[in-house]
C-alpha cells in the first residue's frame, strides 16, 4: 500500500491464481472486493476511526483483470459530509513487466465513520485544493441527487413470490474467515457473494456462461453478522439486447432464529458470452404478473435515472427506442419534446 497524497491511498498487489473466477478472469466479485479495501482503507485514513461501508455506486467493468497482472487500487477521498466519506476509486492493471497500466474500472463508494458505540461520528471535512479535486468533488455532489433518486425508487419496490422471472437463493453461513476489521462480514466479502448470486441466475435463464458488466446501488443497510445464516436472492427483473438485469437482496438472520433482516440490495447487469468469449444476445424476458411489470417497469426507471448521472447516457437499445418513438412523432411535437 502507498499514500499519494493526504485524502488518497494505492493498493499495489500481482492478481493471484486463486481470484480466478468461473470467467477465466479475475470476476467482478474480486474487483469489488478489492474496491471496498482499498476505500476502506482510505476512509480510516482519513476519519482516524473504524468506518463501514454505506453504498458502492455505479461501477462498469470496462475490460478484465487477468491473473498474473499488476494490479493497482487507488482511493482518493473527493467529497465529506459530517460523518460521510464519498471516495472515487479506479482499478488498473498491466504486464508487471512495464508498461502503462490500463484502468478497468471505476466507481464511487461511501464509508461512514462510526464510534465505538457504531454511531455515526464527525469527520474532518475535506477541501479540494485543485482544480482536479474541484471537479471530483462537483461530480461527487451531482451524483448525490442521483443516488437519492436510485435509492427511493429500489426502496419503493416490493419483492413476493408473485413473480414468474428466473429466481435462485444461495444460502450458507457467514464463516470467520468473511471477518472484517470491526467483527462483521467485509462489505466486499458481501459484494462477491451477491456476483455470484447473479452469475447462477443470469447463466440458468440464457443458458450461458454470463460475466458481469455493471453493478448499481449496492445500498449496506446494516451489519452482517459472523455465524448468521445468509441469503442471497438473485431475480431477473428485466433483459435488454444482450444484457440480464438481475435485483440482488441480501439477508441474514441468527440461525437459532427465524427472522432474516434486510443487509444489502443491488441490480447487477449480466452479459451472455460464447465459447470464445464474445458478447450474444439473450431471449427477451415478458413479464407475465403484476409483480413483473412493476418490476419491468422499475429496472427501466433506474436506467433513465442513472442515465442522468455525470459522464451517463442510456443504453443503446434504449436509445434505439427513444429514437424511434421520436421519429413517429409529428414534427411540432419533436421542435417542443427539443426543449
Amino acid at each position: 500500500m502507498s499514500e499519494t497524497a493526504a485524502n488518497s491511498v494505492t493498493l499495489r498487489f500481482l492478481a493471484a491464481p486463486t481470484d480466478v473466477g468461473h470467467s477465466g478472469s479475475v470476476d467482478a466479485g474480486t474487483v469489488l472486493e478489492w474496491v471496498d479495501k482499498a476505500a476502506y482503507a482510505a476512509a480510516v485514513g482519513w476519519a482516524k476511526s473504524y468506518c463501514v461501508t454505506a453504498y458502492v455506486g455505479n461501477i462498469h467493468f470496462a475490460d478484465p483483470v487477468n491473473s498474473g497482472d499488476m494490479v493497482e487500487v487507488e482511493a482518493t477521498i473527493v467529497y465529506t459530509g459530517r460523518s460521510s466519506m464519498h471516495i472515487r476509486t479506479v482499478v488498473s492493471s498491466g504486464d508487471p513487466r512495464g508498461g502503462t497500466p490500463t484502468m478497468r474500472s471505476q466507481c464511487l463508494v461511501i464509508f461512514v465513520a462510526v464510534g465505538e458505540d457504531g454511531k455515526p461520528i464527525p469527520v474532518t471535512p475535506f477541501e479540494p485544493a485543485t482544480p482536479e479535486d474541484i471537479e471530483q468533488r462537483d461530480q461527487a455532489l451531482a451524483r448525490v441527487k442521483v443516488r437519492e433518486e436510485i435509492v427511493a425508487a429500489m426502496k419503493a419496490q416490493d419483492y413476493t413470490d408473485a413473480g414468474t422471472a428466473e429466481r435462485v437463493v444461495l444460502r450458507f453461513m457467514a464463516a470467520p474467515a468473511d471477518v472484517n476489521w470491526g467483527g462483521k462480514v467485509h462489505g466486499g466479502i458481501v459484494m462477491k457473494w451477491i456476483d455470484e448470486a447473479a452469475y447462477v441466475c443470469a447463466s440458468r435463464y440464457c443458458g450461458n456462461d454470463t460475466v458481469a458488466v455493471f453493478s448499481g446501488g449496492v445500498r449496506f443497510y446494516r451489519p452482517l453478522l459472523i455465524g448468521h445464516v445468509v441469503e442471497v436472492e438473485a431475480r431477473l427483473v428485466y433483459t435488454g439486447t444482450k444484457g440480464m438485469h438481475i435485483a440482488v437482496h441480501v439477508r441474514s438472520g441468527d440461525p437459532k432464529g427465524r427472522e432474516m433482516a434486510l443487509t444489502t440490495y443491488c441490480l447487477t447487469v449480466m452479459v451472455a458470452r460464447d465459447d470464445a468469449g464474445n458478447s450474444v444476445p439473450v431471449p427477451p424476458w415478458i413479464p407475465v404478473t403484476e409483480e413483473d411489470k412493476r418490476l419491468h417497469a422499475h429496472a427501466r426507471e433506474l436506467l433513465e435515472i442513472r442515465g442522468r448521472a455525470p459522464g451517463n447516457r442510456l443504453p443503446n437499445h434504449l436509445l434505439a427506442a427513444k429514437s424511434a418513438t421520436t421519429s413517429t412523432q409529428p414534427a411540432a411535437s419533436v421542435a417542443l419534446g427539443g426543449h
